[in-house]
């Protein structure tokens, strides 16, 4: 049974015995996880490719965020190494399979309780996994994709229930926890105010707004950097906490007016957030925000007169968040 380094010895370790293609079947997974995943494969010099069932959509649908996530990742950078598809017929999958080949050749499968997440291959909660036969394993994924729909497909909003941000993340995590209350719906206002906040202000300690870092770092045309590159700076008395993850963990940034950046903590002492994929969408994001053009200067002006200077953080799981920069 294993119970301890999951991540790495489910995940990555088949790699350096020769496989290539990893088939997954998970009752809930997140496109944070599957975006740190792929980041960490791509150390090995062969594509690796991953095939991915949500078997539970079906029954309790898929957030907004990870929706769009698993979207942009196959028709991204990762469209060639990873799919993803939702089971669209009841009854619902609950099971957890992973199972490693070698092209068309088995070679070792993992089953047990951990789902496709950050929160489950991570030392947040604990999990158990066994291995199992690849080929029993492989012809059990091949039965379960009869039913699935890609996440791609025009239709999927057909058979699969979208669940808007962040109310559903927010849900799902208070039923995690069985704090779930009977009733109406909180609004969101009352919901945000039961999580952990930080408010996190976008100017230095003098009170101004750099010109060559944060939001402005990559206004530095000596370095070839492209403009629009950009970072959140947190206090160091925030790094030094666990309000967010780890360095080099991926989490999913819910925005106040419904967009989704994929980010992670970066820099020495990991005290700045830059978006995962490209630095360049958290400068791109603040920017059309703000009403500037793309790759301009940023000044504590602009941010003066759009109404406010910093933003409001609030942590909805270990792996997602709502950033607020509403006024």
């Amino acid at each position: 049974m294993i119970t301890q380094g999951l991540f790495e010895k489910i995940l990555v370790d088949p790699v350096e015995q020769g496989a290539d293609v990893l088939y997954i079947v998970s009752g809930y997974a997140s496109a944070t996880m599957a975006y740190r995943h792929l980041q960490r494969l791509k150390a090995f010099k062969t594509d690796i490719k991953i095939e991915l069932i949500v078997g539970m959509a079906v029954q309790d649908g898929i957030s907004a965020k990870d929706h769009n996530g698993f979207q942009e990742l196959v028709s991204g950078p990762y469209r060639d190494l990873f799919t993803c598809r939702y089971v669209v017929h009841r009854p619902p999958v609950h099971s957890k399979t992973f199972t490693w080949y070698s092209d068309r050749t088995p070679k070792i499968a993992f089953t047990g309780s951990a789902n496709y997440t950050q929160m489950a291959f991570s030392t947040s909660q604990r999990e158990a996994m066994v291995e199992h036969d690849a080929e029993y394993s492989r012809d059990y994924f091949d039965l379960i994709k009869q039913d699935t729909i890609d996440c791609s497909d025009l239709q999927v909003n057909t058979p699969i229930t979208i669940h808007s941000e962040p109310e559903y993340s927010i849900k799902r995590n208070e039923d995690r926890q069985e704090h779930s209350e009977t009733g109406d719906e909180p609004e969101l206002t009352e919901n945000l105010s039961r999580l952990p906040h930080e408010k996190v202000s976008l100017l230095d300690r003098r009170g101004r707004l750099p010109g060559r870092s944060g939001l402005n770092w990559g206004q530095r045309p000596e370095e070839g950097r492209e403009p629009n590159q950009a970072y959140i700076r947190l206090p160091v008395s925030l790094a030094e906490t666990q309000f967010f993850p780890p360095r080099g963990e991926q989490f999913t940034m819910i925005t106040d007016d419904d967009k989704v950046l994929i980010c992670a903590r970066a820099q020495d002492q990991a005290k700045a957030i830059h978006t995962s994929d490209s630095n360049s969408r958290m400068g791109q994001y603040f920017r059309y925000r703000l009403g500037l053009p793309e790759g301009s200067l940023v000044t504590k002006e602009d941010m003066e007169r759009y109404g406010r200077t910093d933003v409001d953080f609030y942590k909805i799981d270990e792996e997602t968040y709502y950033m607020d920069f509403s006024i």
